[in-house]
């Protein structure tokens, strides 16, 4: 991951409809890529956001600040 992309440019680029691959770390530790995503809610108060995964229509909850690559760019926090 050569390039780099800052966590409010993610958070802009999550509002949009557009399907995105996020790389993020779970809360048992495991790294997972989820491929063609869109964001749906986010609570900027808890620091979470619910995304939709296009392929099996699962809903997750991911924190902003366990993202760590947005479409093979690293996120910086």
């Amino acid at each position: 991951m050569a390039n780099r992309i800052h966590i409010s440019t993610v958070r802009k680029i999550l509002a949009s409809p557009e399907p995105v691959t996020l790389t993020v770390c779970t809360a048992k530790g495991e790294v997972q890529t989820y491929r063609r995503c869109v964001g749906l809610k986010a609570d900027h108060y808890s620091g979470t956001r619910r995304v939709k995964l296009l392929d099996s229509g699962e809903i997750r909850r991911i924190r902003d600040s366990l993202i760590l690559a947005l479409n093979d760019m690293e996120v910086l926090i």
